[in-house]
């Protein structure tokens, strides 16, 4: 299905570049994108449903994986393997069989939180997110898992979202979506761990709330806005410089695809909605590919303890 806009849209709204829909499916939480170029593969869940997809995106085909667990972000180990962060903590997962393993548990005997956002240093530190199921104020933490050890480093968050790198792996970014404020903070390069506090760089006023994000080859952050049907582009400094509209609502997730990474994946969702939201967003939760003239690059792989 391929998504143009309307009619010709004013200066003062996002701007509509071209999307198709990659999966028709609705996503009750849609979230986690993530990009394998070796398999031309894309990879998402649904966090509530306990679901994983996997999209081969030069055949169009989708496989749907069940899990075990609520997961809501994988990186790529290897050829064989990926890192999923978990209601229990992080877990391995072989791609061919889906079998499961935990490694780390994280918060596993807290039943009031779950994982959330992730993304992997250019190092292979991988920093993942924990948040309270219903959103409380304070529930949630950003860990880094760091040479084979889980690391706190930003305790006392509502909804941790937004974590993404600079391209030389000198800055972090960070968002709580409930208070809209956009962080940013020195790191170690070799390390992936911070080097002083976190500053807010940009505070959101506007419709929807930070949420899941990526940064380009040019270094612009690429923020999904839940409640806001767009993504919006920051410069390192927090400027806002571009908005791109998305078809659906509760945009969560982005991630930059294909050979040349020019595409950007977009995963959505319909979590609070009742039946008269879902018939006013229909393309509610359902995950999509924008054509949106900037190039990504490769996510890089989560190294573990020893490797």
């Amino acid at each position: 299905m391929t998504i143009t806009s309307p009619a010709p849209l004013a200066a003062a709204t996002p701007e509509w570049v071209p999307v198709t829909v990659l999966c028709e499916q609705h996503c009750h939480l849609g979230e986690g994108a993530a990009y394998d170029p070796a398999r031309d593969t894309a990879w998402w869940f649904d966090i509530l449903e306990r679901r994983l997809f996997e999209a081969t995106l030069a055949t169009g085909e989708i496989v749907t994986h069940a899990l075990p667990v609520m997961a809501s972000a994988l990186a790529a180990v290897d050829e064989r393997r990926q890192l999923l962060a978990t209601e229990l903590g992080l877990m391995l997962r072989d791609i061919a069989s889906g079998a499961v393993d935990l490694i780390a548990p994280v918060e596993a005997g807290n039943p009031v939180t779950r994982s959330n956002d992730a993304r992997v240093h250019p190092s292979g530190t991988f920093w993942f997110s924990t948040m309270g199921r219903e959103a409380q104020e304070g529930a949630g933490t950003i860990y880094a898992y760091c040479a084979g050890r889980v690391v706190p480093l930003f305790p006392g968050l509502a909804i941790p979202n937004a974590i993404c790198f600079s391209p030389d792996g000198m800055t972090g970014y960070f968002a709580d979506t409930g208070a809209n404020r956009l962080h940013r903070v020195r790191l170690d390069p070799a390390t992936g761990l911070p080097l002083e506090a976190p500053a807010v760089i940009h505070l959101h006023q506007g419709a929807g709330g930070l949420d899941g994000a990526v940064t380009d080859d040019e270094g612009l952050i690429w923020c999904a806005m839940w409640g806001g049907a767009r993504l919006n582009v920051y410069s390192p400094v927090g400027e806002l410089v571009r908005s791109v509209a998305v078809p659906a609502l509760q945009a969560s997730c982005p991630v930059f695809v294909g050979a040349d990474f020019d595409r950007l994946l977009v995963t959505s969702a319909f979590q609070h909605m009742d039946e008269a939201a879902r018939a006013a967003d229909p393309h509610h939760g359902r995950t999509f590919l924008l054509e949106i003239g900037a190039r990504g690059r490769a996510e890089p792989r989560v190294r573990l303890g020893g490797a």
